[in-house]
């Protein structure tokens, strides 16, 4: 604990202390990333540190559970407290290697109660953020892995590089954030990640409710993806020790903890740097997503199963390619007369009961004649010959005749619907 050292929100200087504007101009040079050094090659960036400035060794699980967030109210916490909070979310979060087993490095005094609840709960994989009306340190690994292009394009601001697992952070990030930080955000991960999901139409040839317009704006369901791609890449960083031997980890009652060896921490390393690499890893997100949400399949589904208000005014393949097989459907409609018996009625909004019968829209359409023949067939007369004689004809082919137009109309109506 010797090596993490807290320092003071308000820096000091020997001749006097420092404005509120000074402070504010210290600060945001510590959150905001140099422009002129935030390139294509440098820019964005994330990187991790080692526990090996604290730990010889740690706790390396054979199958580490997938590591989930939990938010710890931070902002007004102060003095010893708040130290105390600080490096205790440090070390535990440093300790990523050891996933469900990292409460083992601790006891019951070192974790403040906010912490100590959660641990108490067994061998859970656990990452403590601080709790943010933003949820900016939910959503750090996705931000930071947006082309700065795409965050101007969106009103985001150019942030100094990310870290991860969260470690320390003085200050509340919201006060640097615009207060519609997460619907930004949504929407800028949605243009970056849209040609991966429908590369051969825009975003904006399709409607607001359109399924995988929704999906590519959800953070939620994208953060699972992104945490198990920053995993994979750090899980392939060398060890900073590789001649300690890996040796099994004896526990108090005298036998050894299953699944799991003590073996040397993996070095720190930049995650990403740079457009290319981050671009790789939004790749990689999109694969995980596909491995533990059955992406493909949802997109297959959505597609499968289009309906018109899927899609904005605006042209796209997709839409040409929907109308083609919805209108080369449509041209096959055929009506039949049938008599049904012993059947329930389906009705729509805008059918209407009259007696025992029901008359839909479709009927409007209808002349009085026309309409008689329909009466007719529902209430179970069926043979043209009868219907001829009941509306005073000599015989069928009127009927007949009456029966062909009504087809055409049927078939147009419902064409349109």
């Amino acid at each position: 604990m010797a090596d993490i050292t807290y320092h003071e929100a308000e820096p000091m200087t020997e001749d006097r202390e420092l404005s509120a504007a000074e402070i504010e101009a210290f600060q945001r040079k510590q959150f905001f990333a140099d422009e002129d050094s935030a390139t294509a090659e440098m820019y964005p960036r994330i990187f991790n540190q080692s526990a090996a400035f604290i730990y010889k060794r740690v706790v390396r699980p054979h199958e580490p559970l997938p590591p989930e967030y939990v938010t710890v109210p931070m902002t007004g916490v102060r003095g010893e407290e708040r130290r105390a909070l600080d490096v205790a979310v440090a070390q535990w979060n440093m300790l990523w290697e050891c996933a469900q087993f990292r409460r083992r490095f601790f006891s019951e005094e070192d974790l403040p109660e906010p912490m100590r609840e959660v641990a108490d709960r067994g061998d859970v994989n656990v990452v403590f953020i601080p709790r943010t009306s933003s949820r900016y340190h939910e959503y750090a690994p996705l931000l930071h892995l947006l082309p700065r292009a795409a965050l101007q394009r969106h009103g985001l601001p150019l942030l100094r590089a990310g870290q991860w697992p969260f470690l320390m952070q003085m200050e509340p990030v919201d006060r640097f954030l615009p207060a519609d930080f997460e619907k930004r955000l949504s929407r800028a991960w949605g243009s970056v990640v849209w040609r991966h999901l429908n590369s051969g139409s825009r975003m904006s040839c399709f409607s607001g409710t359109d399924p995988i317009r929704i999906l590519a704006h959800n953070l939620d369901f994208w953060l699972p993806a992104v945490t198990a791609a920053i995993q994979e890449i750090l899980c392939d960083l060398p060890v900073v020790d590789a001649d300690l031997e890996q040796v099994p980890i004896a526990l108090q009652d005298g036998t050894f903890l299953e699944g799991a060896v003590a073996a040397s921490p993996r070095v720190g390393s930049d995650l990403w740097r740079g457009e290319t690499e981050a671009a790789e890893v939004v790749r990689s997100t999109i694969d995980h997503a596909d491995a533990t949400g059955q992406l493909r399949g949802i997109l297959d589904a959505v597609n499968a199963n289009r309906v018109e208000d899927d899609f904005s005014d605006y042209w796209s393949y997709a839409r040409e390619d929907f109308e083609r097989k919805l209108y080369s459907k449509r041209s096959k409609i055929k009506v039949r007369f049938v008599e049904l018996t012993d059947t329930i009625p389906v009705q729509g909004p805008e059918t209407e009961v009259i007696a025992n019968l029901v008359y839909s829209d479709f009927l409007t359409l209808l002349d009085p004649r026309e309409r008689q023949v329909v009466v007719l067939m529902n209430s179970g007369i069926t043979k043209l010959t009868e219907i001829a004689g009941l509306m005073g004809y000599k015989n069928h082919s009127p009927i007949s005749k009456r029966l062909a137009r009504i087809q055409k109309k049927a078939i147009e109506h419902f064409r349109h619907m």
